[in-house]
């Protein structure tokens, strides 16, 4: 990884390569379910046009890197029924028309692959953030069988997984190879294996959801053989010239769970094996939402536990967070806390973020990296507001 350093240009608008990959700058929108992948077509799991225009504004908003939602390896690893997936052929166009049109605006486009294990077929936000029930199947999206580590449920109330056994991890390892195979079909430059969030790779890291007595669990070693082994099938299934990341959960705030040490050593056998970004979020172990836990949330939260792991396991790191403006982002990667800074709530509320942040360190009058059919309009209003004529 390198800065291309620009003189007089901000840090937040500086080019940043990644193995044969370059970003026009390291402001990156995180990935963000919409759970909206419903077609009615021959397969689920496949991105429509409320995916593109979503997605699409962070691109001509100016986010150097714009990741994809979580999207799922297999059917039974959906989060909740809309979820996109790449466990089909059929589901690579719709996704190949996004990266297209992500790097035709200028953003690299990126994706995440993941597997929500025991937390698995539940409702959408909205809809109740429960298990699956009565009110979902006269919808026509009744529940599905889930897995994890262990057989222990998510929460009360919530169905109890089923053990994985040796011969699922086998399939499970080859079902995320191949969703990266399609990724790479597909068009996408980066992709990011979700370890985080209680999702079932971070059900395997952590004691308090791996509680087996195999190989794959007890001791530290154990507990990360799996999500290891992942990372290794897709790492060699990746292009070398083509950055992968991973998204932990670097604490699970909780005593005697996962901690940031863990994290730690974690980091550092994925950079041993190929990981490029360790992507630093928290949380999302105890109850079903990822702030189940009692969190202490202020602005850059989680921005030291990128810093951590970026000095102690000698990889880079991407801090992500309540991260709010342009100084706050600049000072992040001016002081080496994190390599790149990731936005997600703020990026919705302003899919401009990223220009403003640039804006916001060097003046209001400053339109570069804006789109020129915007530019215009916005710089003659600038001049309109300091009462200055065309």
């Amino acid at each position: 990884m390198s800065a291309v350093a620009q003189e007089g240009v901000p840090r937040i608008a500086s080019p940043l390569a990644l193995r044969a990959v370059t970003l026009r700058n390291p402001i990156v929108v995180s990935p963000m379910c919409q759970y909206s992948a419903v077609n009615g077509g021959a397969v689920d799991g496949v991105a429509g046009e409320w995916h593109r225009v979503h997605l699409g504004r962070f691109a001509m908003g100016g986010a150097g890197l714009v990741f994809v939602e979580a999207t799922a390896v297999t059917e039974q690893g959906r989060i909740t029924p809309g979820d996109l997936g790449l466990w089909d052929d059929r589901q690579i166009p719709g996704l190949r028309a996004i990266a297209t049109m992500l790097a035709e605006f200028g953003a690299v486009p990126g994706i995440q692959l993941g597997h929500a294990g025991r937390k698995a077929a539940s409702q959408r936000p909205w809809q109740g953030h429960g298990p699956l029930g009565a009110a979902d199947i006269a919808r026509g999206e009744p529940p599905w069988p889930v897995v994890s580590a262990r057989p222990l449920p998510v929460a009360e109330g919530w169905p109890t997984p089923r053990e994985l056994d040796r011969d699922d991890l086998a399939a499970l390892v080859e079902a995320w190879r191949a969703a990266a195979l399609r990724a790479l079909d597909a068009g996408f430059a980066v992709a990011e294996l979700h370890c985080a969030h209680g999702y079932l790779l971070h059900q395997f890291l952590s004691p308090l959801s791996n509680r087996r007595t195999d190989g794959y669990g007890g001791d530290f070693e154990g507990r990360c053989r799996f999500p290891l082994e992942v990372a290794a099938a897709v790492r060699a299934a990746w292009p070398a010239d083509r950055p992968l990341f991973v998204r932990i959960s670097a604490t699970d705030w909780v005593e005697g769970g996962w901690t940031l040490e863990d994290s730690v050593a974690f980091s550092r056998a994925l950079a041993g094996i190929g990981i490029d970004v360790i992507d630093c979020s928290s949380g999302g172990m105890v109850g079903v939402s990822a702030t189940a836990a009692a969190v202490p949330r202020h602005p850059g939260f989680q921005v030291p536990f990128a810093e951590t792991i970026r000095r102690e396991a000698g990889v880079a790191t991407m801090a992500v967070g309540l991260i709010l403006d342009g100084p706050q982002a600049e000072a992040i990667l001016r002081d080496g806390r994190a390599d790149l800074v990731a936005v997600g709530r703020e990026a919705l509320a302003d899919p401009n973020w990223p220009l403003r942040a640039r804006q916001q360190l060097t003046g209001a009058g400053d339109f570069a990296g804006w789109p020129e059919q915007a530019g215009w309009w916005l710089s003659r209003r600038a001049r309109t507001l300091d009462h200055k004529t065309d």
